[in-house]
């Protein structure tokens, strides 16, 4: 059997190193496909080589545009792909703009697409992330789930077919390497920071960082704090920055370049607390019993809000220092349950798909 796989950004990376090596026991012809979308160097390069991911047969390069002409660009080039190259299967993982074009690329060609993580809903449309999600698992012929939340929300939108729930491929990654991390990263000497006597954060969400004033109030607020915050800093962030002309008088926002997987799983576990935008960061916080604070008003990972461990603040200062200081004067939940999608249940399952 021949698979073609899209990737394009840090988390699809993370699950391709698991499922990579799956289809390599199941004697899968796997052909990896990466978009461009993550172009940074720390941000694409550094996982593959930490997490020995198979090189890409193609980059195509599609990165740093707007929505409609990057996926538009990533429609077509998958859509050429596919023509020189037949599969049996397309195989897409969470959300992105690289998501979507695959899933349509071969879903126009007719050709099956397993979605990885399907099901997940924020319930905000203006997200264009919440999009991705709804028009992939609408077109998916395998719909592989990480939370019963997950089939739920498929349940209700009329999809039942061929829905399994599977468990969370990044939580089995997680497991595999944290120890790695702990043992290996030397991260925390290099940045003179203690464990529990930090904070850690990071922004890149477009509703975040195209507003001038919502970027400016986001970072006032983390320069007001009164503990070193650690905030890797991703490539559209730090252009935004540059637009608005903010400079970092605070020697105690210690902020650097993005940072590889085993690097950011010892600054999560490390961190006091967590602040951030991003998805997939909200549950390895969790994961690794580290409050988080997330900088949206909506999450498709209500599990994380559920267990205790993730608040939804927004942006307002007053809203996110309210928030630290709960977590600081009350006792923290217990760990969080999730249910981990490991190598022998998805061989099983994808025999029959």
């Amino acid at each position: 059997m021949k698979i073609t796989t899209v990737i394009g950004a840090r988390p699809q990376f993370i699950k391709a190193s698991f499922l990579s090596r799956c289809f390599c026991d199941l004697g899968v012809r796997e052909r990896l496909l990466h978009t461009g979308q993550h172009y940074d160097a720390n941000m694409s390069e550094v996982f593959f080589e930490e997490l020995q991911i198979p090189k890409p047969a193609r980059n195509l390069g599609v990165g740093g545009q707007g929505h409609g002409a990057q996926t538009g660009q990533m429609l077509s080039a998958i859509e050429a792909d596919l023509l020189d190259f037949s599969a049996d299967a397309m195989l897409v993982y969470g959300d992105t703009n690289s998501t979507l074009a695959g899933a349509l690329a071969a879903a126009k060609l007719h050709i099956p697409v397993i979605h990885i993580e399907a099901g997940l809903r924020s319930f905000d449309k203006k997200m264009p992330e919440e999009i991705n999600r709804i028009l992939t698992d609408h077109v998916s012929d395998s719909l592989l789930c990480p939370t019963p939340a997950a089939v739920e929300n498929l349940k209700n939108e009329g999809i039942s077919s061929s829905v399994h729930l599977v468990g969370d491929v990044m939580h089995r990654v997680l497991l595999d390497l944290a120890p790695i991390a702990k043992e290996k990263s030397t991260i925390l000497e290099r940045l003179s920071v203690f464990p529990k006597q930090y904070y850690l954060s990071t922004i890149h969400r477009a509703e975040n960082t195209d507003d001038p004033v919502i970027l400016s109030r986001i970072m006032e607020t983390l320069t007001s704090l009164n503990e070193d915050v650690v905030l890797p800093l991703h490539p559209r962030t730090k252009q935004k920055l540059k637009e608005i002309g903010w400079d970092n008088q605070s020697d105690r926002l210690k902020i650097i370049e993005p940072v590889g997987y085993l690097d950011m799983l010892a600054l999560t576990a490390g961190a006091k607390l967590l602040m951030t935008d991003s998805g997939g960061l909200q549950k390895e916080a969790a994961w690794l019993s580290t409050p988080c604070i997330t900088l949206r008003d909506t999450t498709e990972w209500v599990e994380t809000i559920e267990s205790g461990w993730n608040t939804l603040v927004g942006t307002e200062d007053e809203k996110i220092l309210s928030a630290i200081n709960q977590y600081e004067q009350n006792e923290l939940p217990g760990p969080m349950q999730v249910k981990t999608l490991t190598a022998e249940s998805f061989v099983e399952l994808f025999k029959q798909i």
